[in-house]
Parts: C-alpha cells; structure tokens; sequence
C-alpha cells in the first residue's frame, strides 16, 4: 500500500530536516517516532490568523520557549554540517518573552539576534520555517568564510 498524501513543501529542505532530527533525538521513549514529520513540526506553524489570537501580555508559554531554543540549535548544527565547524547557541530569555540569541564559531559570532514577542514564535508554513532556517546558516557561512582567521582560533 503506498501513501498518497502528498509531503508538505519544505518538508525535504536541508534544514527542516536537521531540526527534526533535534526533534527526535530528545524522544527518549520514542513517542515521536510512529508520527510524520509533519505532525512533529506542526506547532511550528502559526498561521496569521492564530498569530492575531495569541495575547502578548503575559508569560509566554514554556512550549514556544522550547521551540525556539530548538530552531537555533538546528541552524546551529545546519552551520556544523555546511562548514564542518561547531557553532554554539546560547539563548537568554526574559519571563516576558524577550532576549538575544548569537550563535558563535571559534571566536566569531556569525549570528546575533534580538528575541521579542516569542509569544507569537512561528512560520506561516513549512516553506517558511525552512527559508528562515536557510537564510541564517547562509548568513553565518558568508560570515565564516570571510574572517576564518578568527573561526580557526
């Protein structure tokens, strides 16, 4: 029997891949592994209208936080896998939903962005989501290959 559902586009990109792998390697008990890739990302998809819903007051909830924290650590391990050198997040979040992440190979950071209203966390699609993902491991690349000088210290 062959499955007839078509795969979401986006899905097959280098780095949605890497993030469900982030995904799946933290389901110790293999909960995860019985469900497609799509329903592993699912709440990584926030359509317009559900991002209208979300209240902005408040705590946001330790779900997005996780999220979050794990998109960085993929496009962290996307750069490892581009350019073959670690590149280590590290995330400082407030209770209110605003931070930094930066993203450092060697002694270079190649990634340094500001976090606000994570409340709202998400891609319009899978598409999104792996445009996103792509366009900062390009970033960081660009940034490596022009000073590895300091990337190989």
């Amino acid at each position: 029997m062959t499955d007839t559902t078509a795969k979401p586009a986006g899905l097959d990109s280098p780095f949605v891949k890497t993030l469900i792998g982030v995904w799946r390697a933290e389901d110790a008990y293999g909960v995860w592994e019985k469900f497609p890739d799509s329903k592993v990302l699912k709440d990584f998809i926030v359509t317009k209208e559900q991002r209208r819903e979300i209240p902005i007051i408040g705590d946001p909830d330790p779900d997005v936080m996780n999220r979050v924290e794990k998109f960085y650590i993929a496009v962290g391990l996307d750069i490892e896998r581009v350019t073959g050198r670690m590149a280590s997040p590290m995330m400082k979040m407030s209770h209110e939903g605003f931070g930094r992440v930066i993203l450092t190979v060697g002694r270079l950071v190649v990634i340094s962005k500001s976090l606000r209203d994570i409340h709202r966390f998400g891609f319009e699609s899978f598409e999104k989501l792996a445009e996103a993902g792509e366009k900062l491991v390009d970033e960081a690349c660009k940034w490596i290959d022009a000073y590895p000088n300091v990337v190989d210290v």
